[in-house]
């Protein structure tokens, strides 16, 4: 047994010890003791995991031959240590995450409202504040929409000869800028500008210069349109030819341009006013009022009201079919309209096209067909050179259903961090209102135009797989990289289907019902209805001939008639990659 002496000696100095222990100055030395021993080992589990560190002329090695006792505290340490540090990571986790839901909520808040002032003009901002609690004005403008009102407007007076039979104020002023009102009367401004009228400045519808178009794009453009536009319709020595859009069964919308283009040609050839007729794909509902049935629902007329008046009160008159006065379409042969003469006002320009069309490799540089491939660009331009405000609305709806949600991106980048809340409109200057207001409507660029066309051509032309298609694309994009974009207009749905194996591209395309097997083009367009079925091939159109590249293939109508529209409209120099020939070739 202990003796009692040393027992007391115990208890006294397990009592000190215990007060020593719950003293403060104590709990602070225990404390700066164990982070003393979490920061060792976090110096210790450093070196560790490098094996060698070498600080200065100084080496250490063979760190990671610690004792079990030691990994284990470095375990247990780095863990609490880390605890403050993984916290803040995932709050910053929380707050990106936070952040994206936010963005994201702001561009479908976006997009909804570009929506609505797209489709629902007519919505008033009491109606319009409570279904996004945001007003009107707040709403930032649509980069990919366009006025179609007011482009119109500025449209319908370029197409109008002015007082004393003038021209059209085709000067070098474009769009708005034209009816920017000025500060105060400069009559030598004005006798400038009807100067230039009257010499009869080239056509704003045409883009680019002489080397940018085929040969006398800019000369032809506007002969036409005065020949269509005589200065009095009512003149006794003014002939007409009155002509219906072709609507055989099997007739495409190509192949009833391709026609029209041909009876232009011997209009022009004949020195008649060509005043088209029923237009079968536009008798739907969305064409309105006289635009029904007309091909002015989609765009301008061929020629002024003030002649289709005129030849529609011949038509009426026998004597004005004896004496020739007035021709019908009826009067002239299929193959006169089909390959008839090409006009030769303008000499030969066809014989010296640029060669910037390939196939297999080739650059073409004659063909037999060359001066119907320059006649029939020419024609097409003419007939397509302002859209209707019908027509624009729809380009607008299929740019927001494609572009949308980018263009809302892109605009919210802009804008501050506080929209919606922060919405109060700036005020528009000057030159947003009049310069800036000209410019075309943003897409994504650059950006490659596609039309794959399979199904019941294979009677007229040799198909090629969506992969022959595709491989043209890789070939411009290995000379342009930064080409990742493709609109793509075909009617068959494997095709569509196989853009999932290209996912280093991205592809754009209408939405529509599209053709599974190999039915015939009429069958599925008149399962689509007259109206769908016309308007989506005119928006793939257009968004065709404003693509920066164009892959195709030239035995179908409608990639001729897109090719022609390119090369007078600025883009020869952009080539053209076909994967078949035309087969008249």
């Amino acid at each position: 047994m202990e003796a009692p002496s040393q027992k007391s000696l115990e208890k006294v100095l397990s009592q000190r010890a215990l007060q020593m222990s719950s003293s403060f100055p104590c709990q602070i030395c225990v404390v700066g003791f164990l982070c003393g021993v979490c920061l060792t080992s976090l110096f210790l589990a450093a070196l560790t995991s490098v094996g060698t560190f070498e600080f200065g002329v100084f080496s250490f090695s063979g760190l990671s031959t610690m004792n079990s006792d030691t990994q284990m505290i470095n375990m247990v340490t780095s863990e609490d240590c880390n605890y403050e540090e993984k916290g803040t990571e995932s709050r910053m986790n929380t707050q990106k995450n936070d952040d994206k839901r936010s963005t994201d909520e702001k561009v479908s808040l976006l997009y909804s409202a570009w929506s609505a002032l797209l489709h629902e003009s007519m919505i008033d901002d009491g109606e319009f504040f409570q279904r996004f609690r945001l007003s009107k004005s707040s709403v930032p403008k649509a980069p990919h929409f366009e006025n179609c009102k007011m482009k119109t407007q500025v449209n319908e007076r370029l197409d109008t000869r002015g007082k004393n039979g003038r021209f059209p104020p085709w000067t070098i002023w474009k769009g708005f800028l034209d009816i920017y009102p000025p500060s105060e009367p400069d009559e030598q401004m004005r006798y400038l500008r009807r100067q230039a009228m009257s010499e009869g400045s080239y056509p704003p519808w045409v883009t680019g210069s002489d080397e940018d178009n085929y040969p006398f794009t800019r000369k032809v453009q506007r002969d036409i349109w005065s020949h269509q536009h005589p200065l009095n319709c009512r003149d006794p020595n003014v002939r007409f030819l009155v002509a219906d859009w072709e609507r055989l069964p099997g007739f495409g919308m190509g192949a009833q341009i391709a026609g029209m283009c041909g009876i232009l040609a011997i209009a022009i050839n004949e020195k008649r006013v060509l005043v088209t007729n029923y237009y079968n794909r536009a008798d739907h509902d969305g064409c309105e009022g006289p635009n029904r049935g007309s091909w002015s629902c989609y765009f301008f007329p061929e020629t002024s009201q003030e002649c289709r008046d005129r030849a529609f009160e011949l038509m009426g008159t026998k004597e004005a079919w004896e004496n020739g006065t007035i021709r019908g379409k009826d009067s002239y042969r299929s193959k006169e309209i089909w390959v008839g003469p090409t006009p030769r006002v303008w000499g030969n320009p066809w014989s010296y096209l640029q060669p910037t069309t390939e196939i297999n490799g080739s650059l073409i540089t004659r063909h037999r067909k060359m001066d119907q491939r320059w006649w029939r660009a020419q024609a097409v331009r003419y007939l397509t050179r302002f859209q209707t405000e019908y027509t624009c609305g729809l380009l607008n709806g299929e740019r927001h259903a494609a572009f949308g949600r980018e263009a809302a991106k892109m605009v919210l980048a802009g804008l501050s961090q506080e929209w919606p809340e922060d919405g109060t409109k700036k005020p528009k200057s000057d030159i947003e209102e009049y310069v800036w207001s000209s410019h075309k409507p943003w897409t994504p660029r650059p950006i490659l135009s596609m039309h794959v066309r399979m199904g019941d051509k294979a009677c007229e032309m040799k198909l090629a797989e969506f992969e022959d298609y595709m491989l043209l694309a890789d070939r411009i994009r290995r000379r342009f990289p930064h080409l990742d974009s493709i609109w793509l207009s075909t009617e068959m749905q494997e095709v569509i289907d196989k853009t999932n194996l290209y996912p280093n591209w991205k592809f754009y395309y209408t939405n529509v019902r599209r053709q599974l097997g190999n039915a015939t083009m009429a069958s599925y367009e008149a399962s689509l209805g007259r109206k769908i079925s016309t308007n989506y091939p005119i928006v793939n159109f257009w968004m065709a001939v404003e693509a920066d590249f164009f892959v195709g293939a030239l035995g179908s109508t409608w990639c001729f008639l897109i090719d022609g529209m390119r090369n007078t409209g600025g883009k020869v120099m952009a080539g053209y990659l076909t994967v078949n020939k035309d087969r008249f070739w």
